[in-house]
């Protein structure tokens, strides 16, 4: 049976630069306020007007981890794009990827799944890799998240936190023996799907036109990205372990052997917090959200390419990859580099 490895990376994030100094500007904050919350000092915005859609952040990191894996856009079999952030209500950005790569007619599969977009994403394109079906698939998570954000004092709790951006690997087929992908595990909890979430629209809230009519009744929550902060938080720290402990033991390795762990990132309070109870030294894990903010499905390949970049990722590597959010949907993939 083939197995899946990843051939190719790359990441692409605007070049402009939003401090926290800068967000203080605009809405009641400061850098320590930001810091001791979350961790983040600064991160990338395109901006509510800049005309730069998610699926040109996608197709820039798109192309670079097609050349990194020493193919061309004819040679991908499949795509699949993971975002929260499409250009359009539909489409979705997996054909707008295609066409822009020059791809032949290749299926695109849109993954909805939000800050876990990426690791479903991945653990998809094993399944398929695995079962026969296609050779290289295109994993893409971009997300731009700046054009919608609530940017005044009312939105701080959440629009302090995310930031624009994309990542891409490409996952191949191999026969080698002992690399690839070696586990991976996805989970729901829809019973709290309104805790982090984006209402409006929708059909339970309705259309555009609702916002037209007499006596409306949404509220800036409804519209804008809400999130129960602290609710949140208590979840995603019993779920990263969960999913990290099962990865392991589907895998039948011991954590000692982990070389490196790349959480989602989305807050540096939960990085430490599971590094501290797995155990981990500070080489261990790979933190940047200082740099970008959470870019939700772009956090883990943005992530995961800038440490390959750095010679932190050798082949025989063994990597962890987990990521917890709206949904609530986590996950975690365990690969042999």
């Amino acid at each position: 049976m083939n197995k899946s490895i990843i051939t190719g990376i790359g990441h692409y994030v605007p070049e402009n630069i939003v401090t926290n100094d800068d967000l203080s500007h605009v809405m009641e904050t400061n850098d320590e306020w930001i810091q001791e919350r979350t961790g983040i000092k600064q991160r990338r915005h395109l901006g509510k007007h800049s005309g730069v859609t998610t699926s040109d952040l996608g197709t820039k990191a798109a192309e670079i981890a097609i050349k990194n894996a020493s193919l061309t856009a004819k040679d991908i079999d499949f795509i699949i794009f993971a975002t929260l952030s499409p250009d359009y209500y539909f489409p979705g950005c997996g054909v707008i990827l295609q066409k822009n790569l020059g791809c032949d007619t290749i299926g695109a599969l849109d993954v909805r799944n939000q800050c876990s977009g990426f690791i479903y994403a991945l653990a998809t394109a094993d399944a398929y890799i695995k079962a026969g079906m296609y050779k290289n698939v295109l994993v893409v998570g971009a997300e731009n998240h700046s054009f919608g954000l609530d940017m005044t004092t009312r939105g701080r709790g959440v629009s302090v936190i995310f930031g624009d951006g994309a990542g891409a690997v490409v996952v191949s087929a191999t026969e080698e023996e002992n690399r690839g992908i070696i586990a991976s595990n996805m989970h729901s909890e829809g019973q709290f799907a309104e805790e982090l979430a984006v209402l409006f629209p929708g059909t339970k809230l309705g259309w555009s036109d609702v916002m037209m009519e007499e006596g409306n009744t949404l509220t800036p929550e409804q519209i804008y990205p809400y999130m129960n902060g602290n609710f949140v938080f208590k979840h995603a720290v019993t779920r990263f372990p969960e999913s990290i402990t099962e990865a392991f033991a589907q895998a039948g390795e011991d954590i000692s052997n982990l070389k490196l762990f790349i959480p989602h990132q989305a807050n540096l309070r939960i990085s430490h917090y599971i590094q501290a109870k797995l155990g981990l030294n500070d080489d261990q894990v790979f933190n940047n959200i200082q740099n970008y903010g959470n870019t939700t499905a772009a956090s883990i390949p943005i992530a995961l390419s800038e440490a390959f970049q750095q010679g932190k990722i050798q082949k025989g590597d063994l990597i962890c990859m987990t990521a917890f959010g709206s949904g609530f949907t986590w996950g975690s993939v365990l690969i042999r580099w």
